[in-house]
């Protein structure tokens, strides 16, 4: 099991990066949560097999069609047993 936070700049407000982020993050069986944070970056949280989380790293490094990701940071954590995935303000 693998818990990684990751935080993602660029153009990734306003163009559907969370909702399709939790879509993406369903679809691999992944748990955790995404939100928008304050200054204009995206943060989720990853929970499950390595295989999955590191899958979904990928997706976010590319984003929706809409989106220009210009950087991504990933900080591995201890998991914490998320449920679901949600999808935050």
């Amino acid at each position: 099991m693998r818990r990684a936070r990751v935080v993602v700049s660029g153009r990734v407000q306003g163009v559907f990066y969370r909702a399709s982020c939790a879509r993406e993050a369903e679809a691999r069986g992944l748990t955790g949560w995404v939100r928008n944070r304050p200054g204009g970056d995206v943060e989720a949280v990853f929970e499950g097999l390595d295989a999955q989380v590191e899958a979904m790293i990928a997706w976010c490094r590319e984003g929706p069609p809409a989106a220009r990701v210009e950087t991504i940071e990933i900080r591995d954590e201890p998991p914490e047993g998320e449920r679901g995935f949600l999808v935050g303000r």
